[in-house]
């Protein structure tokens, strides 16, 4: 199989299905966007598996993210067929992989402090890291809400990357301190300096 295909020269692109449709379609950018959440997780993996946590710690945060790299893929497939030509052998998303992701927050939360202000994105590598992953998957979000307001769309898609992203913060917090590192907290006010 070639890498290039020379179909996308002229600015379209296939669906599932084979509909042509131009690249900055909606759906492109909802499945455009799960993919970079599923890449910056990629480079996640990669630091973890150099990070200072215990054997224990970097074998669940690897198997965590390897499992939601390939839901991802699925979500990002479901995204990639228009409606009309919805395919019934293809991985779909369901309210399962939700309480998964709902049962893994409530795990980790236990081995946290209760969070009492807003912190800052940061950290150690792998943690800055998981918030950047958190934020692309915010944006994957709202592209999926958008294109949910002009086609039929799952609200469990919406529902998994709502949950997913609440994971990625938890994730980045329990990283964060499972490697000795320190949450910056939000200061509201902004100190001033002389130009």
């Amino acid at each position: 199989m070639k890498i290039y295909t020379k179909t996308g020269d002229q600015g379209e692109t296939g669906l599932i299905g084979g509909e042509r449709v131009w690249k900055h379609d909606l759906r492109i950018e909802a499945y455009g966007t799960v993919d970079e959440t599923n890449s910056v997780i990629g480079i996640a993996m990669g630091l973890a598996r150099e990070a200072p946590l215990s054997e224990k710690g970097k074998k669940e945060l690897l198997t965590f993210l390897q499992k939601t790299q390939n839901e991802l893929f699925c979500l990002g497939c479901e995204l990639a067929t228009p409606p009309n030509n919805a395919k019934k052998d293809l991985p779909k998303i369901n309210s399962f992989h939700i309480t998964n992701l709902e049962k893994f927050i409530d795990r980790l939360e236990e081995e946290l402090e209760p969070l009492k202000n807003f912190i800052l994105p940061g950290g150690l590598p792998l943690s800055g890291m998981l918030h950047l992953a958190r934020c692309v998957c915010r944006r994957a979000e709202r592209r999926c809400v958008e294109l949910s307001q002009k086609e039929r769309l799952d609200p469990l898609i919406v529902q998994y990357l709502n949950r997913l992203s609440d994971t990625l913060f938890v994730l980045a917090r329990w990283s964060e301190k499972k490697m000795g590192g320190k949450e910056i907290p939000w200061k509201k006010t902004v100190e001033g300096r002389e130009s």
